[in-house]
């Protein structure tokens, strides 16, 4: 029988269950685009330590699979919700990773004139004037956060028949987009990474396109021996390797966010 990668085993798998024979695996949640971006494949191929247990979603149920306890490890990229489902209560150590940047891609031809834009708020603007159509993940996912934070910002209830939700990872999103001649937005990585999409990077230029990864070590009764020496690794080691990945016109693809792992202090 064909061996499944790495991260699809993990969904099949799920969090809960051991699927390694041997030592007990650290249970690493993250999300698509670290997938789909490359980072995870990094992370996985230099480890050398106890085996991964990987599970891959929107950032929003990892976080929750997280506070539930059913993960030991994750790396999300969305602040506010991380803030909010972990906080003190379930994390011990939260370490500063990379960050990526989001952008506002469209079709060649762009109707609403992002590429003009001023802003990312004013470039949502211009979507919603133009009534798009715009693709959303629609999935609570770090992307989908970023998404919805910028319509507020920009005054913005999108809303149907030229607002599409797809409910999908990231990759399929753009695939959406691109059929439908239409906006969405993307973490600039994953979108290097898919061949044969005509959407074109329209808008990238504002630091409130700024997509922070963020590893949490969470806290549990019996902790994973291997978690923080995990963590601590991702964030010296791995960090350095994702930093050097590149984007097809040799920019890099993501910039180390400052700051070292710190310990969290939780309520007593």
């Amino acid at each position: 029988m064909a061996r499944l990668p790495r991260g699809q085993t993990s969904l099949l798998c799920g969090a809960l269950a051991a699927c390694h024979a041997g030592p007990r695996p650290v249970r690493l949640g993250t999300t698509y685009t670290v997938q789909q971006s490359g980072a995870l494949a990094v992370i996985e191929s230099l480890w050398t330590g106890a085996p991964l247990a990987t599970v891959v979603g929107p950032s929003g149920r990892i976080l929750r699979s997280a506070a539930r306890g059913d993960l030991d490890v994750v790396i999300t990229h969305a602040p506010t919700l991380e803030a909010r489902l972990l906080g003190t209560e379930q994390a011990s150590l939260r370490c500063p990773l990379v960050a990526s940047r989001f952008a506002v891609v469209g079709p060649t031809t762009d109707p609403a004139r992002v590429a003009d834009a001023a802003s990312a708020v004013d470039a949502f603007r211009r979507i919603a004037a133009a009534r798009g159509p715009f693709v959303s993940r629609g999935d609570s996912s770090g992307t989908h956060t970023k998404e919805l934070a910028l319509w507020r910002a920009a005054g913005v209830t999108p809303a149907r028949p030229w607002y599409i939700e797809s409910g999908a990872d990231q990759a399929t999103t753009l695939h959406i987009a691109d059929e439908r001649n239409g906006y969405a937005l993307a973490d600039l990585p994953t979108y290097a990474k898919l061949a044969g999409l005509g959407l074109q990077v329209l808008f990238a230029n504002d630091t409130a396109l700024t997509n922070p990864y963020t590893l949490y070590v969470i806290r549990a009764p019996d902790p994973h021996p291997a978690a923080q020496p995990f963590a601590r690794w991702a964030a010296t080691t791995a960090r350095a390797r994702i930093a050097a990945l590149h984007l097809p016109d040799g920019t890099p693809a993501f910039s180390m966010r400052a700051g070292e792992c710190a310990l969290v202090s939780g309520k007593r």
